[in-house]
């Protein structure tokens, strides 16, 4: 397998970034990690021989990248509109040098697609960040796998709710998203698996939440409720991905 490791610096967030490529073409995957996680726990976790057989298929690249929670969704004890701009910074960091990276290397590999539509996947807080940038970015990311995932900022910002929480709390702005809101339209064009168990550490009811919002705007999305021994773990997320993957990739 092709892996590739890059670090360079951000003109966005002022530091240097770091992630890891793995797969010699296909489909352009971001892989989002967990709270606080590392560009390598993709690897370290176990996740990439989960992934293995699509992307030593050529059918998927995956680039994963680092999260910047310790400075923003895990710091409670930091100024909230400080963090949520620091946030907001991350999340253009990913749309204007991340974006523009994957989809140059996806047409460089073999991609027949001026901009391809990228695949965005995480587990945990990193499918709340993943299906965040979904319903923001729908020209973008064209394919959701959210596993485990909360669907509101409150778990980050608590009370506190400004212009950016808001934006960033998709139960809060897809509630009031207008009927005919031209991203509805979008989001039914592209795919979005969205799962969640009922068992130890899972919080089904917060995609429930989202789900109810989903299904009365229209919004067209495989939300699936596992069993109730399905635990907020890797080992039910690799099950998960096993499960789900061959219906992204059709």
């Amino acid at each position: 397998m092709e892996i590739q490791y890059v670090r360079e610096y951000s003109d966005i967030l002022k530091k240097d970034v770091e992630y890891k490529i793995y797969g010699h073409t296909g489909r352009p995957v971001l892989f989002i990690p967990c709270q606080d996680g590392r560009f390598f726990d993709f690897e370290n976790f176990g996740m990439l021989d989960v992934w293995q057989p699509w992307i030593e298929s050529g059918q998927v690249m995956v680039f994963s990248i680092d999260t910047i929670d310790k400075e923003t969704w895990s710091n409670p004890y930091g100024d909230a509109r400080w963090r949520i701009e620091r946030y907001e910074s991350w999340i253009w960091h990913i749309i204007n040098e991340m974006v523009p990276c994957m989809q140059q290397i996806a047409r460089e590999r073999g991609s027949e697609e001026e901009n391809p539509g990228i695949m965005i996947f995480g587990c945990s807080l990193g499918a709340t960040h993943a299906a965040n940038l979904y319903f923001r970015f729908p020209q973008i990311f064209t394919k959701l796998l959210a596993l485990s995932g909360l669907y509101t900022a409150d778990y980050g910002f608590g009370s506190y709710m400004d212009d950016l929480v808001y934006q960033n709390s998709p139960v809060n702005y897809l509630r009031n998203m207008p009927g005919d809101h031209p991203y509805i339209e979008l989001y039914n064009q592209n795919q979005a698996i969205i799962c969640v168990g009922q068992g130890p550490w899972e919080m089904p009811d917060l995609t429930r939440d989202l789900h109810h919002i989903l299904i009365d705007k229209g919004i067209n999305a495989w939300v699936d409720y596992w069993g109730y021994d399905c635990a907020h773990d890797w080992d039910w997320w690799f099950k998960q991905v096993v499960y789900f993957l061959p219906f992204l990739l059709k």
